[in-house]
Order: C-alpha cells, then structure tokens, then sequence
C-alpha cells in the first residue's frame, strides 16, 4: 500500500494535504468534475478505487488542525478487518453497492481538488486534474501535479503523458514548467466541440535531470505558497 508522507516547510501548519482518494470522497469527487468538466460522462471512481490496479486518484482536502498522518494512521485498521482475501472482497463488494451518501457520511473534510493517474507498465498517464473554483489560482493544482509525478515515480513508471486542449495555454505552460514537452496533436479529441488536444510527455522520471529540476520546482512552490510540500514513499534513485 503506498503511504503519502506529507512534510511541513516553513514552520507554517498545513492549509491543505494531499493523499489518495478514498471511497467517502467520491460525492465530492463528483461535484469537482461536474464543475471542472461538465462535458464528461461521469466517472467510475467507485470501480476504480476498489478493483482498479492501474488507476490512481488525488485529492487536495483542506486540514482543520489535525494531525496530517492521522487519517492515513487509521487505515490499516480496516484492511485488518478484512485481511483474508474471501473477506477483501465481501468487503469491497458490499461498499461498491453503498450509497455515496452513507459512504460521504463517513468524513467532514473538504475536497477541493483532484487529479488522476493510469499507469500501464511503465507508462503513466495524466487523466485529469480538477480544482473547484473558489480555490484556483492558490498553487493547488501545481501541488497535485508535483503530487501526481512523485506518485507516478512510486510505480516505477518511466515517463508520464496527458492530453490538454489546445487551447488551454495557461495550464500547456504549467506543463511545460515541469518538463512536459508537446509530442503532437490528437485531432478533434474533445468531443463537446471537436477541439484538439495536444500530446504532451516527460523525459525519464528517474534521470538526474529531471529529478533535480523537480526538487528545485517544488522548494519554490512551497517557498512560494508556505504551506506544504508533499512526497509519495519512495522512488527508484536517479540514473545517469
């Protein structure tokens, strides 16, 4: 199980926190992409949380002066009731056919943000990265994207790609910022009005290169906001 270490900077208590989305954020999950993506069919997080090996979801939840690491501390309490892989499923089965409603009951933190990964073997790729409104422009959606690489580096993927609108440059040039480069065009991918989207990839996660130039984008980013850097376990070291 990957475990999300959560490190304060600055001597400032954390604002926000990121770690894995769980079944009780799905409701708001759902709000976000309704508002950040009304042409989408809805997803599937449900499915995906439980028997998915190859998606991955973020979310960035506003902290009320807890402890980072104590949601995180209280999960391996439930895999322990469920620890045979007959009760796994029972288990997982019995929440695929829970209400979002019971299932949102069960946490009062704020989503405020979201992003996504699908890792095949060793390619990752970014499906998404979704900010409620009242909360742009706060250096959220860079701390997931820092979020999401680190996570991707976790499962050993070797470099990770997305698909942006063309005609989004705001976040074409935040990718950039952290290394992505265009690689071509998917003609008419959106499909709400034929837009097209742009290819866009990293060089290998795991070189030296691009390592250093993350840890230098992510002390700004905290020197910047003053709130919270974050890092997913470990990654492999860097190569070359």
């Amino acid at each position: 199980m990957i475990k999300l270490l959560i490190i304060p900077i600055l001597g400032d208590a954390l604002r926000y926190a990121i770690r894995l989305m769980r079944l009780e954020d799905i409701a708001q999950a759902n709000e976000i992409d309704r508002e950040c993506f009304p042409e989408w069919p809805p997803a599937s997080y449900k499915r995906e949380i439980l028997f998915s090996k190859l998606s991955l979801y973020l979310v960035a939840c506003e902290r009320e002066n807890k402890n980072p690491l104590a949601d995180q501390a209280a999960e391996p309490k439930e895999n322990q009731r469920t620890a045979s892989r007959l009760g796994q499923f029972w288990h997982k089965l019995r929440l695929f056919f829970s209400s979002e409603e019971s299932l949102s009951s069960a946490t009062n933190q704020r989503i405020v943000g979201l992003s996504g990964l699908w890792i095949m073997s060793d390619d990752a790729h970014l499906t998404t990265i979704g900010i409620r409104e009242p909360y742009r422009r706060q250096g959220i959606g860079e701390l997931l994207l820092i979020a999401a690489l680190e996570l991707a580096l976790t499962r050993n993927a070797r470099v990770v790609t997305l698909e942006v609108r063309s005609s989004n440059l705001v976040a074409q040039r935040l990718y950039e910022k952290y290394g992505f480069s265009r690689m071509g065009l998917r003609r008419g991918y959106y499909t709400d009005n034929g837009e097209d989207a742009v290819i866009m990839s990293t060089d290998t996660l795991t070189s030296a290169s691009f390592q250093s130039h993350l840890q230098r984008l992510k002390q700004a980013h905290a020197q910047r906001w003053g709130k919270a850097d974050c890092q997913i376990g470990q990654y492999p070291r860097p190569q070359g």
